[in-house]
């Protein structure tokens, strides 16, 4: 029995990593908009670049790790009250998605934005009814909706579902309202189910367990190398030398497909991903990681308009003028140029801004979120 909490805390430790790293994206794309995208090869910097790239890890840690929460949850709580708690918790994710969340990332409501909360919520309605059957045939699933995902990648329709299931895209709603599907289900889908089935590795022994998440780890970045070398499958985008030294081309080799997230992406990230979940169970974590990542719903919620905020305050101090036109920003302030440190000290100012606002919002209310 003691080795529960140790394994519980090395999720909310690499959870905790992972959302700080989402913040360092979310805070470049307002402290630090570029009038070009950072994963351009023919427009960027290797800063820039590697200061995009390595935000990827985000998204694929936090929906696997939000499975594998899942049928932890379930061993405390049985079947049918894990069932209404990811049908419960996914609408409220659904929701806020639609409401809070889209407004903060434009002050507004242009669009309804559909991203991670999206794709976690409507996974996790998912699996309220996944749960119900064998383990077995939930990671038959996940394999079904992950493995052939990029077989699909030249079927382009206008169809709603299909775009809200495997293309994304912009459904208009009025002329001048709509839905931005930034995050297509399939994969998603299939990444929280292969979470849920990955659930009783946390049960082992821990040095069972470590092995184990070292070796997927180690098996995943070969499948991807040895894909990605042939541009054999997994990927729409083929990598190509250019002709500009190893390192643009390490970056055109490493530049996989996000929206959606094709197989080599998924297997690079998590590759990455679950050997760090075994180092964080060996070493200590610093406070600030193991209280962002037993409170992940309160980071997101207040990160995006807080950064928003900031930005806008910092942008009209220095330059005058707000950028317009989003992230990829089409209209620049007079005299403005994006700059990474800028982007590095905002980001780590808004993480000491949020572990204080956390610790007060622990104090008022200290049950943890699991």
């Amino acid at each position: 029995m003691m080795d529960k909490p140790a394994r519980l805390a090395s999720i909310d430790v690499l959870r905790g990593i992972v959302i700080a790293l989402m913040a360092l994206d979310h805070t470049r794309d307002f402290f630090g908009p570029t009038s070009f995208n950072p994963e351009d090869l023919d427009s960027t910097t290797p800063a820039w670049f590697w200061t995009r790239w390595i935000t990827h890890l985000c998204a694929t840690t936090f929906v696997l790790l939000a499975g594998s929460s899942a049928f932890l949850r379930g061993q405390a709580c049985g079947t049918a009250a894990l069932s209404r708690y990811l049908a419960s918790r996914g609408a409220l994710l659904l929701v806020l998605e639609a409401s809070w969340i889209s407004f903060s990332w434009q002050f507004g409501f242009n669009v309804i934005i559909l991203q991670v909360l999206w794709a976690l919520g409507a996974g996790m309605l998912l699996l309220a009814l996944l749960v119900w059957l064998p383990r077995p045939a939930v990671a038959a699933i996940a394999v079904l909706l992950i493995l052939p995902h990029n077989l699909l990648d030249g079927v382009k329709l206008e169809s709603v579902l299909w775009l809200a299931w495997h293309q994304g895209g912009f459904v208009p709603l009025t002329r001048q309202f709509g839905i931005v599907i930034i995050y297509p289900l399939m994969p998603w889908l299939g990444l929280i189910a292969a979470g849920y089935a990955l659930g009783p590795v946390f049960h082992w022994a821990a040095a069972r367990r470590q092995r184990w998440l070292l070796l997927a780890g180690a098996v995943l970045l070969l499948v991807f190398i040895a894909l990605r070398a042939g541009n054999l499958y997994g990927d729409p985008d083929p990598w190509s030398p250019q002709g500009k030294g190893w390192m643009f081309d390490l970056m055109s080799f490493l530049r996989v497909h996000k929206y959606p997230p094709s197989l080599l992406y998924l297997c690079v990230t998590l590759g990455i991903a679950l050997p760090l979940l075994a180092l964080c169970e060996r070493l200590q974590p610093p406070r600030v990681l193991l209280l962002f990542g037993r409170t992940p719903l309160f980071f997101y919620v207040i990160h995006i308009a807080l950064i928003h905020f900031l930005a806008g305050l910092y942008m009209l101090a220095r330059y005058g003028g707000l950028p317009q036109g989003g992230p990829v920003a089409a209209q620049l302030p007079p005299g403005y140029q994006p700059s990474l440190p800028v982007v590095y000290a905002s980001w780590l100012g808004v993480l000491l801004l949020i572990y204080g606002l956390t610790l007060l919002w622990r104090r008022r209310r200290p049950a943890p979120q699991t």
